[in-house]
């Protein structure tokens, strides 16, 4: 976006917000309160407003609630799809070079506000509970109740501004303690005041570990392969053949799939994989690790007495994946259902704007993957659900492009708060009406840079338009790597599974031509020192 479209369009929402509080001889409205759920690693396959032929099998009902009340985003985009780069984008609004998360190990630039300090000087009350993974204290924040690093699933430890920089471990499961302390905040909060309220779950990251009154659920059901499951990246750069994340090679069949008794087994011997997964059965209590057993014990004897290979080895595999990973979504659904009955039953749901999203997207199977990290859409796209009581049109879908560097200048603009001149992007209150602006952003910008690194996916950057996709690879390769510099370029109209790379087709010669312009503009505006 030029800066004369970014001005337009960021001076709408103050425009709002005016008409709203200022108009005839009406009282100034009270701000809005703000609750930002944020999970880790939801897709919106898995989410059955989006319709997708997963979460067909295994609804959301809780979500899609949510969702009949506002508006789903389908096009909503990270810009680095990695947990903590994510966090950073999410409380500074700010791209990872300009804030100084690039990769999940290196930290924060703390001298950039975040937005929740802004909100906190204009006398909101501001709290987070859950995921922090950021290597700072919460800054901002009245409250906080959050977890160590990823945060375990089971019987996890929390740190809070009484507990002396410990990390003080709570028993019960990670998803339900998190709703706990969100709603510990909001009893505790001063009435007479706006609040901000980050509740950011450890689910459903890997390795997929369900609540135990779950364990079973879905064992009955046959979830659909992905078209591209077994892609043979045929017409990729060497990145789609590199990369560690593949279904069959890479998932372990102990620490991800919990088939526990090949853990003597040599080859499901990778060290920090098998020590994780036994620290992970030991923080559980006598009655948890014997619900656990108890459920995985007989399918694992048999699933090891079939004795599986090749095609049918891998297929397994997928289905027991998809099972714990939904397991865990539906504790997520049950969650904002017990958050929303109760701002429901304390009559906070009339002022108070509630938004559902991801960290990133993340692959159920697509291009026989799992986890994130490439521009590729299930990773790139994420899930997001906003309900504004007063502006969102109910049941609603929106279009437009949009990113997470969006959501600090959102939340500014509810409060009636002007953004820093140094956030790039604009609020998402316009598009609430339903009608997307005439000067609303064409493209995003993309950048990936945690390589070498697990997972090893090359580091890359790229633009998006509403129809066309255009990525370059670049780098020196590690290890057995080759140095890289390659580009790919999809037609996500005619192939929306990005399978066919046309970047040296003649017929897409101008198609190349305008988005590596625009690609070569982000960087030079946004100032990007590696590409």
């Amino acid at each position: 976006m030029n800066n004369k479209l970014k001005a337009s369009a960021c001076l709408a929402p103050v425009i709002l917000l005016s008409a709203c509080q200022t108009g005839g001889k009406e009282e100034p409205k009270k701000p809005l309160n703000i609750i930002h759920i944020m999970t880790d690693d939801h897709s919106y396959q898995t989410i059955s407003a989006y319709g997708h032929p997963i979460s067909r099998l295994a609804p959301t009902p809780n979500l899609d609630r949510l969702a009949s009340q506002g508006m789903l985003f389908r096009k909503a985009f990270v810009e680095n799809s990695l947990s903590t780069p994510s966090r950073a984008c999410l409380m500074t609004g700010l791209y990872s070079h300009q804030n100084g998360q690039r990769q999940l190990g290196e930290g924060i630039d703390t001298t950039k506000v975040f937005f929740s300090e802004l909100l906190q000087q204009q006398g909101y009350q501001t709290g987070v509970v859950g995921k922090w993974h950021m290597q700072c204290e919460p800054k901002g924040f009245d409250f906080y109740y959050v977890l160590w690093d990823q945060g375990d699933y089971y019987n996890p430890e929390f740190k809070t501004p009484y507990s002396h920089g410990e990390y003080i471990r709570e028993e019960g499961y990670a998803t339900t303690l998190t709703t706990d302390h969100a709603i510990e905040f909001l009893d505790e909060r001063d009435p007479n005041k706006p609040f901000c309220l980050l509740v950011h779950h450890k689910a459903p990251h890997r390795n997929w570990m369900p609540d135990t009154k779950y364990l079973n659920l879905y064992e009955e059901v046959e979830f659909p392969y992905p078209e591209t499951f077994f892609d043979d990246y045929v017409t990729r750069c060497e990145a789609a053949r590199t990369q560690e994340m593949r279904i069959d090679r890479d998932m372990n069949l102990v620490y991800d799939l919990k088939v526990d008794e090949l853990k003597g087994n040599a080859e499901y011997k990778q060290s920090w994989l098998l020590n994780s997964w036994e620290a992970s059965l030991e923080r559980m209590t006598p009655e948890q690790r014997d619900a656990w057993h108890a459920a995985y014990s007989h399918k694992n004897k048999a699933f090891i007495e079939q004795d599986l290979q090749g095609e049918e080895l891998v297929k397994w595999k997928y289905q027991r994946y998809l099972r714990d990973y939904l397991r865990c979504i539906k504790t997520i659904d049950d969650e904002v259902g017990r958050l929303m009955d109760y701002l429901e039953k304390e009559g906070l749901m009339e002022n108070t704007v509630i938004v559902y999203t991801s960290d990133q997207g993340f692959y159920m199977g697509e291009h026989g993957w799992f986890d994130k990290r490439f521009m590729y859409e299930e990773s790139f796209c994420t899930p997001l659900i906003i309900r504004h009581p007063a502006l969102t049109q109910t049941g609603k879908v929106c279009d437009a492009l949009v990113q997470n560097i969006d959501y600090a200048p959102t939340y500014l603009a509810l409060a009636g708060i002007e953004k820093p001149e140094v956030m790039e992007e604009c609020s998402l209150l316009p598009l609430l009406s339903g009608v997307i602006p005439a000067d609303w952003r064409e493209y995003l910008y993309y950048h990936y840079y945690d390589y070498p690194a697990v997972h090893q996916v090359r580091r890359h950057d790229g633009v998006r338009d509403e129809r066309y996709k255009l990525i370059h690879f670049y780098g020196e390769g590690a290890g057995h790597d080759q140095d890289m510099n390659c580009n790919e370029l999809y037609d996500l109209q005619a192939d929306p599974n990005e399978v066919h790379n046309v970047y040296s087709d003649p017929q897409y010669a101008q198609v190349v031509s305008r988005l590596q312009d625009r690609i070569d503009q982000f960087r030079t505006d946004l100032k990007v020192d590696e590409f």
